[in-house]
């Protein structure tokens, strides 16, 4: 006899990849490559025509730059715009994106070998993030060895990083800056850069050690909820940690199951819609280009998110 849950929960699941391919070109591509194992190059040459990936193209001005430069203001920057457009995937060929970043590389290279310094040093979740695109965006590996430099010199004594660690003197890690690097250090090791590869793939294992280790978001001392706004699920996340991003990122660097991840998946089950979904939990104040989705109402990119790490991880 068939378990008429099992087969609603099967309608839940398939109503809910129905609502994500009514998304954004960039959803939908996403959709077909993660949940449904359809590799859409189609989709994704639309991406930088069509949608989001059109409008953030449409923001670019003449020199290169969006809003006034590399990180102002700061939502509408070049920065960040260039993360905007590669987490939407777009295609890593796109001709103005690399030229933006050959800009930047050429510019914006500090005396520590970083991007962009901030009171004279280069900024570490900053460079984690730039390290993230112009990885995925295919720059010029010898013009990445001095990000790598500056910022393996910066790994910290308890596996992760913090970026404040070259400005304050910093004794632990933080999750954002953590998850920031580790995403740049994945992107660099996934696109088949080799410069001083063995030293970040230690980095990568011992950043991701750091996470486990306090279970995604609880103190390792007391088990405690370290910081209420992990459990906040906001898109585009910017430069702020949250475990549905730090799960998503877990599966996007091929991780195997850790039962230290349970409590994390446990959070993000219990953040689940009855419809299928999840809510974009919150908006970060700034300038922004447009709002890709509003707060408080279900989200085709934490949906998409969360689906996947539940996709990856089923046991």
């Amino acid at each position: 006899m068939s378990n008429p849950l099992a087969k609603n929960k099967e309608i839940v699941y398939d109503k809910t990849i129905e609502w994500l391919l009514e998304g954004d070109v960039s959803i939908q591509y996403q959709t077909n490559r993660d949940l449904l194992g359809l590799e859409r190059e189609g989709l994704r040459a639309r991406i930088a025509t069509e949608g989001w990936g059109a409008a953030f193209l449409s923001k670019r001005r003449a020199d290169g730059h969006w809003g006034q430069g590399f990180y102002q203001p700061k939502w509408i920057s070049t920065h960040y715009t260039l993360l905007d457009l590669r987490n939407l995937c777009i295609s890593p060929d796109n001709d103005f994106c690399r030229q933006s970043i050959s800009k930047i590389l050429q510019e914006c290279k500090a005396m520590d070998g970083g991007i962009y310094p901030i009171v004279k040093k280069s900024d570490v979740c900053v460079n984690g993030m730039f390290l993230n695109y112009a990885s995925y965006f295919h720059a010029d590996e010898d013009q990445l060895k001095s990000v790598i430099d500056c910022l393996l010199h910066e790994l910290m004594p308890d596996g992760g990083f913090n970026c404040r660690s070259n400005r304050s003197k910093a004794v632990h890690s933080s999750f954002h800056s953590t998850l920031s690097v580790l995403e740049g250090f994945t992107e660099y090791e996934q696109n088949g850069y080799s410069y001083r590869i063995r030293e970040v793939q230690q980095a990568i294992q011992s950043s991701k050690e750091f996470v486990l280790m306090h279970q995604f978001y609880l103190s390792d001392k007391t088990g405690k909820i370290i910081n209420k706004d992990f459990l906040k699920f906001s898109y585009p996340r910017r430069w702020k940690y949250d475990i549905l991003s730090a799960l998503d990122y877990f599966r996007y660097s091929r991780s195997k199951w850790d039962q230290r991840m349970q409590p994390a998946i446990d959070a993000l089950l219990q953040k689940k819609n009855k419809q299928g979904s999840w809510n974009l939990n919150a908006k970060y104040p700034g300038q922004t280009h447009f709002d890709m989705e509003k707060a408080g109402q279900p989200g085709r990119w934490n949906t998409l998110r969360a689906l996947r790490v539940l996709r990856h991880f089923e046991r």
